[in-house]
């Protein structure tokens, strides 16, 4: 028997109540026990993309982005026919469309890492590397974004401490997001942050999976819910 509509709602929900723990929980572990060189405090999260145990970072973009689209569809549901509401699920769709693309795209070597690369930036940028910058940048401004338009929707139902969490979200994970890059000049010669740009995701994605919570727990029975 297919589910019922709001069993399908549920489910949607759920994908990205679950996005941001178990996206951090790989990462933790892949912290713990990769042995080739990897350093959180040196090198970024997506830098876990690279070497022989690289394929496992990438699929957990791959997966994350997938339970954010998942959840973008599930606010859609909600939503109430009519032009309110859009840009909420647009952008979150967005954000995971950044992830799924950092996965596929894998920055350069760069920093020591791998093992036997160079050790500063990448010479030459290659153009995987463009594409998987294009898609951090694409995933952090859609989230930050987002989170921006349900500030202003919990604003217009006074839900004031709700509204300051979504805005304080959007000025840490866009803050972390552009002073952790190289191009601010940030880090050791130039080295991106990596525990500021650590702190920016686990703001971003952490808000979204808290907001598809909230929603999980406050859905109405029928798609008439405004999403943003």
């Amino acid at each position: 028997m297919s589910p019922t509509p709001d069993r399908t709602t549920q489910v949607l929900l759920t994908c990205g109540a679950l996005a941001a723990p178990l996206f951090f929980a790989a990462v933790l572990v892949q912290d713990y026990t990769r042995t080739d060189g990897y350093d959180p405090r040196r090198h970024p999260l997506s830098m876990l993309s690279l070497g022989d145990l690289g394929w496992i970072q990438s699929a957990n973009f791959a997966v994350t982005g997938l339970l954010f689209i998942a959840f973008a569809a599930g606010l859609r549901r909600l939503r109430r026919p009519g032009h309110e509401g859009i840009w909420g699920p647009v952008l979150l769709g967005a954000f995971g469309l950044g992830l799924i693309a950092a996965g596929i795209f894998v920055p350069d070597p760069a920093w020591g890492f791998p093992p036997g690369a160079p050790a500063g930036r990448a010479p030459v940028p290659t153009a995987t590397g463009y594409l998987h910058a294009l898609a951090g940048f694409t995933a952090f401004t859609g989230v930050t974004a987002a989170s921006l338009v349900f500030a202003r929707r919990f604003a217009r139902r006074r839900q004031a401490r709700a509204g300051w969490l979504c805005s304080a979200a959007a000025v840490v994970t866009y803050g972390a997001f552009l002073g952790s890059s190289p191009a601010s000049g940030g880090g050791e010669q130039g080295r991106p942050l990596s525990l500021l740009l650590r702190l920016g995701a686990l703001a971003g994605w952490g808000w979204a999976s808290l907001l598809a919570a909230y929603f999980l727990r406050t859905r109405p029975s029928g798609p008439t819910e405004t999403a943003g």
